[in-house]
């Protein structure tokens, strides 16, 4: 049996949630939100998505307050409004799918806030063209040329903090089975961890315990609020000299285990422009192995795993329990579909797709699917 189609079962405070497979979809953000709500671009991609074939999506970044967006059009949900617009459009594309557990991926940008969308430059946006003040750990800006954000105080913290808690509530009551702490990308809460963007000289700086402190008080009050499926997605390394470490990455682990974290998703990159990524298939597989024996928390790797061949191998040699994928879901929304026709597995489809399998695929949507075939 292919172990990338084996299920999987993690064990939350409020019971257990199982998904069908090892295949989960990474967050990617859309820059398609109104004011941080979602809209019709989200129903349509969430739709396709869920309709993949993959265990588990993840919800794009959300923004847990309106300044902790990336950029204008980044999906939030910190009020009514955006609560009651990603319910809409999640519930309707729910409703047109196989059922499917739903993450989603709580955030603040931190310093790299009040940005332009990708296609648009990606640079920050000033006060007088729609921008607003990025807020860091320290007031050091991510490049030479943009302006310092705004060093967080105590009361600055603890309102990061209140706004986890608060988004992980709205995302029980949307009814959204698992929540994945953005603490990745360059984004507020690795900005903390980083020494490259965190220069503190409080009881948030310095030492190695005093940097994650804001990422495990994040992390135990959302887990006081929200008893599904928790986990946080961490950059392995920043690729820098000097900057946060694979080492520190396998600690902060196990210390999240040990507060009642499910899984670890393990990125890399992001907090600094001098990193030296080495890109190339798998290239942070060695990261997730790293955290997986140090930990023994369920993990993700992720990047630049395009084949099925390739997950499957990443799960036959122990260095993950799950594989992520984004921009290939992208591509091939049924990438499920093509790894379960290579790989000899079964996943789920509406009726309405029975007819559409060539040959080569026949079978992977079980015996039900043989129905009125002719």
């Amino acid at each position: 049996m292919s172990q990338l189609f084996s299920p999987l079962t993690f064990h939350a405070p409020q019971g257990p949630l199982s998904l069908a497979n090892r295949i989960v979809i990474a967050p990617m953000c859309q820059y398609s939100a109104e004011q941080g709500r979602a809209t019709d671009w989200h129903l349509m991609h969430w739709g396709q998505l869920l309709n993949s074939g993959a265990g588990m999506l993840t919800l794009e970044a959300t923004a847990v307050s309106a300044e902790g967006r990336i950029t204008p059009g980044c999906l939030g949900l910190w009020d009514d409004a955006t609560a009651a617009a990603l319910q809409d459009k999640l519930d309707r594309a729910r409703a047109l799918a196989p059922a499917m557990p739903v993450c989603i991926q709580l955030a603040h940008a931190g310093r790299k806030a009040s940005s332009a969308a990708p296609w648009d430059g990606g640079q920050l946006i000033a006060a007088g063209e729609g921008g607003w003040p990025p807020l860091a750990p320290s007031a050091l800006a991510h490049l030479p040329h943009e302006a310092a954000p705004l060093a967080l105080d105590a009361q600055g913290i603890a309102k990061v903090r209140r706004d986890f808690v608060a988004a992980a509530r709205r995302s029980a009551d949307i009814g959204i089975e698992a929540i994945e702490l953005h603490a990745a990308h360059g984004y507020l809460l690795h900005q903390f961890l980083s020494p490259l963007a965190n220069q503190r000289s409080d009881a948030y700086g310095g030492s190695f315990e005093n940097r994650i402190r804001l990422t495990l008080e994040v992390f135990d009050e959302v887990r006081s609020a929200f008893g599904g499926t928790l986990g946080v997605r961490i950059s392995g390394t920043d690729w820098v000299e000097g900057g946060w470490s694979v080492e520190e990455t396998a600690e902060l682990a196990c210390l999240l285990k040990a507060r009642g974290a499910q899984f670890a998703h393990i990125s890399s990159g992001g907090v600094s422009a001098q990193q030296k990524i080495p890109l190339g298939p798998e290239y942070q597989v060695h990261l997730a192995r790293a955290v997986r024996e140090r930990s023994g928390l369920i993990t993700f790797a992720v990047g630049l795993i395009t084949e099925p061949e390739q997950a499957e191998g990443v799960l036959a040699r122990g260095d993950a329990d799950l594989v992520a994928l984004a921009r290939a879901f992208l591509y091939q929304p049924r990438w499920g579909w093509q790894a379960a026709a290579a790989l000899g597995g079964q996943v789920q489809a509406r009726p309405a797709y029975w007819r559409s399998l060539p040959r080569q695929a026949q079978g992977i949507f079980g015996p039900q699917a043989r129905i009125n075939m002719r």
